[in-house]
């Protein structure tokens, strides 16, 4: 191991830009390969860890001093090779079988390593630093000359991260048009934002609706779609609980509706047989209250155990309960848990899905309830409208 610590600091000591940790030895960790790239995060120079899993990456920031102890941790334990890259010179360092390290140098050409830009530049986002989106510069997270303010990095993250779960299921989207309604759209920023994206970015044509119970917040959003010049976007005063709308609905999105204002929103998208459903919950209160398991007595003795184990409970069953009704469905990380901790996504998308597969979710559901000895509102509506 020292001999391993030498060596890393050697290589370390020079300008290195990047390091790439690979070839598994625990074939049991979950990480793939491991990525630190160094970044500048507001005008200060320092290392991002990536952890790759098969389908997520996990970052975060590190002092570039911490480097070395952070290597050491997953080599060679963890992974048997380590490549670690300067302007000039890439350092191979690889465990062989029998435990020996072996090293080797290569010189790299010119032109073909790059440099470190900012923190927000490592990712290719959708929303692009540079333009003037009018949104993002109400919300003070750019400034008027399209540059991100540095504090509002991690909502510029956000912001982006929700485009990109939306990108990634309208691809398919055959529709001239698509429309959507935004329940419990508060002050809308995400849903000014979705505009711009389908409109002015991929040039699609999109009626969106934003419902809310607040009069003064739906007359200002009005006033604000007109001003940026959205023309089909218009917000209306009402409850998610017995909506109509006047239109077929393509997308249901659900951002922060409080407690079972997120089931009777997902209820509606299942009538309305809308393609896409994007739900981002809020505050859980429901099965937190009638929760009892005698199994589970241990975790319902604290209050914030029992809290989050309902509301976990509440997101699986509102996952299940609408692949019951014909939806792929996944619950995916939104913002870092380093934020919040209402970090879960659920998005479904209508699917060719078998009769068993319907009613094996539901059984699922059903059982799940039983244990806990719940019936939320998202079994209750979909379940008794069969």
């Amino acid at each position: 191991m020292e001999e391993i610590k030498q060596e890393l600091d050697k290589a370390l000591a020079s300008d290195f830009n990047k390091v790439i940790i690979s070839n598994k030895a625990d074939k049991l960790y979950k990480y793939k390969k491991i990525e630190i790239n160094k970044v500048i995060v507001k005008g200060k120079e320092m290392c991002q860890v990536s952890r790759y899993t098969d389908k997520q990456v996990f970052q975060d920031n590190i002092n570039i001093e911490e480097t070395a102890q952070a290597v050491m941790e997953e080599f060679p334990d963890k992974f048997k090779q380590i490549n670690i890259f300067s302007d000039s010179r890439e350092v191979g360092l690889r465990c062989s079988k029998s435990g020996k390290l072996l090293k080797n140098n290569r010189i790299i050409a010119q032109g073909e390593s790059k440099k470190p830009q900012g923190h927000n530049r490592q990712k290719n986002y959708i929303l692009k630093e540079g333009a003037v989106i009018p949104p993002l510069v109400d919300m003070g997270v750019f400034t008027k000359e399209g540059k991100v303010v540095a504090s509002m990095y991690d909502k510029f993250k956000q912001i982006n991260r929700f485009i990109e779960l939306v990108d990634d299921v309208i691809k398919n989207h055959s529709k001239d048009t698509i429309n959507i309604v935004d329940f419990g759209c508060g002050k809308s920023y995400l849903t000014f934002i979705l505009y711009y994206y389908l409109v002015e970015l991929k040039g699609k044509k999109a009626n969106i609706v934003g419902l809310d119970l607040k009069e003064d917040v739906i007359e200002k959003c009005n006033q604000t779609a007109k001003k940026y010049g959205y023309h089909s976007l218009e917000f209306r005063l009402g409850d998610i609980n017995g909506y109509r709308s006047d239109m077929p609905v393509d997308m249901v999105v659900t951002l922060h509706a409080c407690d079972t204002a997120t089931d009777y929103a997902l209820y509606n998208a299942v009538n309305w047989n809308a393609t896409y459903i994007m739900s981002v919950p809020c505050c859980q209160h429901e099965v937190n209250k009638t929760i009892a398991s005698e199994a589970l007595a241990p975790m319902m003795k604290y209050g914030i155990i029992k809290e989050r184990t309902a509301a976990l409970a509440t997101d699986a069953l509102r996952g299940v309960m609408l692949e019951s009704c014909g939806y792929k469905t996944q619950l995916l990380e939104f913002v870092d848990l380093a934020h919040s901790p209402k970090n879960i996504l659920i998005r479904a998308v209508k699917a060719n899905v078998s009769k068993e597969k319907k009613e094996k979710s539901l059984q699922e559901a059903k059982a799940m309830c039983q244990f806990l000895g719940v019936e939320p509102t998202i079994v209750k509506l979909l379940n008794d409208d069969r």
